[in-house]
Order: C-alpha cells, then structure tokens, then sequence
C-alpha cells in the first residue's frame, strides 16, 4: 500500500513515526513548507530569541505519547508547575478565575457571588449555545467580568455561533461551595486541570520535539511541495513543484475546508457542508527585552478591551534557553497572542506597536521599558482555531465518511477541525491511532465523530 501524508506537523509525523515503527517503507511526506512541525514549529529571530507558534505546554492523556516524548528528549527538558493569572480591574486573579474570585474588589466579588447563587438556585440546563451556557454556568457577574470578554477575545466569532458541547475538560466548571470556602479561608485554588504540570524542551521551543521526531525519516519528507488537487478516481496527486504522486491511501493533515476544494472531480455537496467550518488566525507577537525580569508567572489572560491580546506567556520563564545565551539575568522575552477573523479585524501592521501599548496597559511592562525592547518578531497563522461551530459536527459527519470512501483519511487540529482533540499530544495520536486501524485493524480512540 502506497501512502502519502500531506503535512509534516504533529499528526503526519505521529502517522510517519508509527508506519516507520510497524515496518511500513512505502510512504512518503509532502509539507507546504520549508519546515517540519507544523503549529508546533519554533524560530529563532535574527537577535537569537526562540519563539514557538503560540502558546504550547507539553502534557499528555496517552502513555504512548510520553514514552514517545522521553525518547526523543532523554533529560533535555524543564518541568514546571504551571503557575497562570488572570489580569482584569487592575488586579491579578489566579487561574481558574470563578474559584479565585475573592481576589476581586469588593463589589465585583459580590456581583459575581450573586449571580452563581441565581444559577445554584435555577440549575437550566436548556442552553443551546455557548453564550448562553456560559450564563447558565457562571451567572451574571463572571460572565460579565471574565468569561463572556475573554472568549470574544480567544475565538473571535459571536459566542452565539459556537456549541457548548466540546468544553469538557477545556472549562473548570463551578462548585459554589468550594468558591464561598475559599472566600471565606482565603485560600487560592490554582491546581485545576489537566496542564497544572507540564514540560518544555530545554532547546530550541517546542518545535524541537519535531525536529527530532523528524529526523529519523527525513529522506521521505518533501518540503516546500504544497498541495495543488486530489483526482479521486486516478488516486493522483499533484503539487505545487509539478510533482505528481499516485497513492493508494491518503493521509491529510491540512485544513479540511481547503482540501475539499482540491478534490477533482468537484463535489458540490461537499464543498457546501465545509461552509459549516469556521476558523480564526492568530498573530504571535515576541518581544525580547534587554533587563532582567523577576516574574515567575507561566502565562497570563486578559479578557479587558485595552489590550489586543487574549494571552501572554513569560517565555524566558519555560526555558532559560529561549533568551540569547540562556541569560535570563540580562534578557526576558514576552509572547503575546491575538486573535483575528472575518467577524474581529485586526491591524497586522499596527499589532506590534498595539501590543506594546497593552502590555503598558496591562502593568506587564513600564512606558520605560519600550526602550529595553531589542527584539520584536510577528507570526501570522492564518489557521490558528478550528471553531466549534453548531454547525461544525453536521459538517463533519458529512464530509469526514465522504472522504474515506476515497480512500482519503483528514486527521489532526485542522484536518479533523475538532478543537476539543487538537492539543499537542492528540494531534500525534491521532495520526498514531489512523495507522494502526489502516494496517492493524484497530479502533481509534481520539479522532470520533
């Protein structure tokens, strides 16, 4: 069997790791790019800071992923204690904000406090989107203050639009009894969820996994060879160097509302229920400042309207190494990320300078520290959510078997669209998981419709 995988981040090179790893020689990857890594690539700027695409922690729920990870880092990581904040009124609140909203001023505290007795007492279950279930959950005041703000900023579409049923382990969801014990015991409440701990290559960011995951089979990566159409019926493939590529079984890891777009010959059904895929893009702003910085923060959240972004990360702080020299004692670096679609406009011109404006804003850095800033470095990912539309699952089950009858199998963040299974550790096992059904006959377990 002839297999082709377009794409070389994490779940093509899961799928090439676990063929490699049964013995399976004939396959071959093509990636867009000039790099390996996908999302999770990372980059060094011409003042010798490394930058990830985005804010990534290394945690797993698959005991293959990790024996996976420690073979291709041995002992060349950082383990952290995730250590995350929230910055709203003037005040820094521990992450997750509804068990830590004694930090808030009086009046805030108590609107919030009344808002989660109304929905204690209410117990509606009869919300039928995400909006609407965010009201139903935290109430009037946290909705107001934090979550209802801050998942404009993140998702960049109406709240209206998305469904509620992939949060899962994504939202710490409320215990008014544990939250009134805290108030009254002030006591912090920040060991929630599954990335409380993680780990991050001592070298070269996060895309250092996959530079490593990529050599052992790097002569059957094509790069630079971007995807031009699929004929379903020949099994040919044809890319953007002019190569043409028969196969017998495709395995897609680019954006399936593209992909369905480059099938000949077109199918209209198809390519109309991929309108019920919607995405957002991101801009990863990186600011390496020339002073030592004292905060031991992991990443902060800002759900205010005087900053663009939704989230910053202390990214000397995941590896001493990310800075020029690892000197953390004269540099610190500032990854900041802000969300752009069709429904939130964004100035990419001006981002960087907005940027620096809210992070002043915020009290991240002093007007005075503008001068300490001798790095500034943008990433534009113009696939950088895949939205959990009410739509998307519909479209899903449309187009997802369709493909499969092709012999054409969409995994991974983007491929599959599923943002509920497109941490890290899923994207790799879902291209894990693929080939061991096609060879194997095994069930998947992550990539469910």
């Amino acid at each position: 069997m002839k297999i082709i995988i377009i794409g070389a981040g994490p779940t093509g090179l899961g799928a090439a790791h676990r063929l490699n790893e049964l013995g399976h020689t004939n396959w071959i990857i093509h990636e867009r790019n000039g790099h390996v890594g996908g999302l999770a690539a990372s980059f060094k700027d011409k003042k010798r800071f490394t930058w990830d695409v985005g804010g990534h922690v290394l945690f797993s729920h698959y005991e293959y992923f990790d024996r996976l990870i420690e073979s291709l880092l041995a002992d060349d990581y950082y383990s952290h204690l995730r250590e995350s904040w929230i910055w709203l009124l003037n005040k820094w609140v521990p992450y997750p904000f509804q068990n830590n909203i004694r930090y808030l001023p009086e009046d805030a505290l108590q609107e919030c406090l009344e808002g989660l007795r109304e929905v204690a007492k209410t117990h509606s279950n009869s919300s039928k989107n995400f909006a609407e279930w965010i009201q139903s959950t935290f109430g009037s005041g946290i909705s107001k203050y934090f979550m209802t703000p801050y998942n404009r900023k993140v998702w960049g579409v109406p709240l209206e639009m998305m469904d509620k049923n992939w949060i899962a382990e994504r939202v710490s969801v409320v215990d008014i009894e544990r939250i009134e014990r805290n108030i009254r015991e002030n006591r912090d409440d920040i060991n929630w969820g599954p990335n409380n701990k993680f780990k991050f290559p001592k070298f070269g960011g996060t895309g250092a996994i996959f530079e490593k995951l990529a050599s052992k089979f790097r002569d059957r990566i094509v790069l630079n060879s971007s995807l031009v159409s699929i004929d379903t019926g020949k099994k040919e493939v044809l890319f953007s160097d002019g190569r043409k590529e028969s196969y017998d079984i495709l395995i897609n890891t680019s954006p399936l509302d593209s992909l369905v777009k480059k099938l000949i010959p077109a199918n209209e059904a198809i390519i109309d229920a991929s309108k019920g895929l919607v995405h957002n893009g991101g801009l990863i702003v990186g600011l390496g400042f020339k002073r030592k910085e004292s905060s031991s923060k992991c990443w902060m959240y800002f759900p205010q309207s005087d900053s663009p972004f939704y989230r910053v990360t202390n990214f000397f702080r995941y590896s001493p190494y990310n800075v020029p020299n690892g000197d953390v004692d004269r540099y610190f670096s500032l990854m900041c990320e802000t969300t752009y679609s069709d429904y939130k406009k964004i100035n990419k011109y001006e981002i960087i300078q907005e940027t620096v404006q809210g992070l002043v804003h915020s009290k991240m850095i002093s007007n005075e520290d503008r001068e300490h800033i001798v790095s500034k470095y943008m990433i534009d990912i113009d696939y950088s959510y895949p939205v959990p539309t009410l739509e998307r699952d519909k479209a899903l089950k449309t187009i997802i078997p369709f493909l499969e009858r092709q012999d054409i199998y969409s995994r991974g963040r983007f491929g599959f669209w599923k943002y509920e299974v497109g941490n890290m550790d899923h994207s790799v096992m879902q291209g894990v998981e693929l080939v061991d059904r096609l060879l194997l006959g095994k069930e998947e377990k992550t990539a469910l419709l």
